[in-house]
């Protein structure tokens, strides 16, 4: 069992915060736990809220929030228990939640924002996409979700994939209630 978390905890000048990626790894179904990481210096990137992807050569992707405006990853090709050097993918955020799942056809699903804090339009969470990924190194947007400016946006979305194949997609929308988003993934 693999178990991805993060922690904010604040810096020594009390005014910001150190966000770090972590694992929580059992190999006796839960009896004993340890910890791995953190995988970030919290310097380059600040990371929070990982998500797991897996792969058919049993490598393991998590791709994480950072502060930086773009979706950030690691690697890992020993079942999480060291990980590559975090680096930027070539998708924008806002600083904002993602989450990601692996579907049974084996393509990569991540829900996120695909906006920026600053520079051109649009800004913040008030798009919310899909996007596919075969490898996990190559990422097409292939659905917008909500485009609709709303005072605070739509953010911390959850996925999963259901016995009957289908996406289910919640996320908060304008900080007042929860969506549901039902997909087929063979339309995308």
């Amino acid at each position: 069992i693999i178990n991805p978390t993060s922690i904010e905890y604040p810096k020594e000048d009390g005014e910001d915060q150190d966000w770090r990626v972590y694992f929580e790894i059992s190999r006796d179904l839960g009896q004993t736990w340890e910890v791995v990481g953190p995988i970030n210096d919290g310097v380059e990137f600040d990371a929070i809220q990982p998500s797991i992807l897996t792969y058919p050569d049993g490598k393991l992707q998590v791709i994480c929030r950072s502060r930086q405006d773009v979706l950030v990853q690691s690697w890992s090709e020993d079942q999480g228990q060291t990980w590559s050097k975090m680096t930027a993918m070539a998708l924008p955020n806002p600083n904002s939640g993602t989450d990601a799942v692996t579907l049974r056809d084996g393509r990569q699903l991540l829900v996120y924002n695909h906006s920026t804090r600053q520079g051109e339009e649009p800004k913040g969470r008030n798009m919310l996409n899909v996007a596919l990924s075969d490898d996990g190194n190559t990422w097409t947007p292939v659905m917008t979700l909500e485009n609709e400016p709303i005072e605070d946006g739509y953010a911390y979305p959850a996925v999963i994939q259901s016995a009957d194949g289908k996406v289910h997609i919640t996320y908060t929308y304008d900080r007042r209630s929860v969506k549901h988003v039902v997909l087929d993934p063979e339309r995308l």
